[in-house]
C-alpha cells in the first residue's frame, strides 16, 4: 500500500522542517550499559517512536531515522552479529506487512522482509499510527485554545456514548497480532519483543498548558488512552507468543512537561534534538536501556 508517510504524533506542517533540519544534524547520544540479549542477527521493526526522526545523527532522511535509536543502540550492546532497521516514520501495521512510500516519496518495500529463518531478534513498536494519533494530538491542541481548563477533546471523542478512540485500540489489535504472524512464520526460532509507548503527558494530574497545549481536563483523558494502547499491545504480545517490554513505567516523570534535562519526550516546541512529541535522545537510550534489561 503506497502513501505519503508522517511522523507519529506529527502536528501539521512540520514534515518539511524535519527533512531539512534531519540534513545537518551531527549529534550523538551515549550508548547504555551492556546487557545480555540475542547476539544474533537483530531485526527493528517500528514507527518514529522507534526510528527517531530529528535525534542526531539521521541517517535515512526517506525514513527520518537516527543511528542512535534504541535498535541501534541495542545492536551495539548486544554485539549483533548483524542488524537490520527497517523502522520508519509514519509506519503503520499496513507498512510492516506491505510496504508504502517514506518521507521523501521514495517507495519502501514491507518492513517485514527484512525477517529471516536467520533472525535472533525481532523488535516491533507499532500501533500508534494505527489508531490516529498525529491528528489526535492535533485536534486536542487546536481544541484546547478555546477550554483550556476544560474536557474538549474527551467531549469530542466520546460523543453519543462511544468513545472512538477505545474503539481504535480494539480495531488495531487484529492488525497488530497479523504482524506478530508475519514475523513468527518468517523467524520461527527468533525472540519477537512487542515495544509500548514512552510516557507522553504526566502519569498524574493535569499537565502543563499551554507548554503542552493539552486542555487540562483532557490530559487524564488521553493518559487513559495511551495505557489502553500499550495493554492493548501487551495482551496482543501475549497472544502472539511475543514479549513485551514496559518502555511506560520507566518513563514515569520524564513526560513532555518536564525540564529539558530530564523528559524522555519533547513537546509541541523541541527544546532538545527531536521531533514534537517525539522521544529526545535520552529518550531513546532510556528504551534502550529497557529493552536491554528485558532481554537479560
Amino acid at each position: 500500500m503506497n502513501r505519503p508517510r508522517l511522523p507519529l504524533l506529527r502536528t501539521a506542517g512540520r514534515m518539511t522542517a524535519l527533512v531539512a533540519a534531519a540534513a545537518g544534524m551531527l549529534l550523538t547520544a551515549a550508548a547504555p550499559a551492556v546487557a545480555a540479549a540475542p547476539a544474533g542477527r537483530y531485526v527493528a521493526l517500528g514507527d518514529s517512536y522507534t526510528s527517531a526522526p530529528l535525534v542526531p545523527t539521521q541517517v535515512d532522511l526517506n525514513c527520518l531515522r537516527s543511528n542512535r535509536n534504541y535498535p541501534s543502540l541495542v545492536a551495539a550492546s548486544a554485539g549483533s552479529s548483524s542488524f537490520a532497521d527497517v523502522s520508519c516514520s509514519g509506519a503503520t501495521t499496513e507498512d510492516i506487512l506491505y510496504g508504502g512510500d517514506g518521507a521523501l516519496g521514495i517507495a519502501l518495500p514491507p518492513q517485514v522482509n527484512a525477517v529471516t529463518s536467520a533472525t535472533a531478534l525481532v523488535t516491533v513498536q507499532i500501533g500508534g499510527n494505527d489508531i490516529g494519533f498525529s491528528g489526535i494530538i492535533s485536534d486536542c491542541a487546536e481544541a484546547s485554545v478555546s477550554s483550556p481548563l476544560g474536557s474538549p477533546c474527551k467531549n469530542r471523542f466520546t460523543a453519543g456514548g462511544t468513545d472512538q478512540l477505545r474503539a481504535r485500540i480494539a480495531a488495531a489489535a487484529p492488525k497488530v497480532a497479523a504482524v506478530l504472524r508475519a514475523v513468527r512464520q518468517a523467524a520461527p526460532n527468533a525472540r519477537v519483543v512487542v515495544l509500548g509507548y514512552p510516557a507522553i503527558l504526566p502519569d498524574s494530574g493535569y499537565g502543563c498548558w499551554p507548554v503542552v497545549p493539552i486542555a487540562y481536563q483532557d490530559v487524564p483523558y488521553l493518559r487513559g488512552v495511551q495505557k489502553a494502547l500499550n495493554t492493548m499491545l501487551a495482551d496482543t504480545a501475549a497472544a502472539g507468543g511475543a514479549s513485551y517490554a514496559d518502555v511506560y513505567t520507566p518513563s514515569i516523570g520524564r513526560d513532555s512537561c518536564k525540564g529539558s534535562g530530564t523528559r524522555w519526550v519533547e513537546g509541541l516546541v523541541p527544546q532538545n534534538a527531536a521531533a514534537p512529541f517525539h522521544p529526545n535522545a535520552r529518550g531513546e537510550q532510556g528504551m534502550a536501556t529497557a529493552l536491554l534489561a528485558h532481554l537479560s
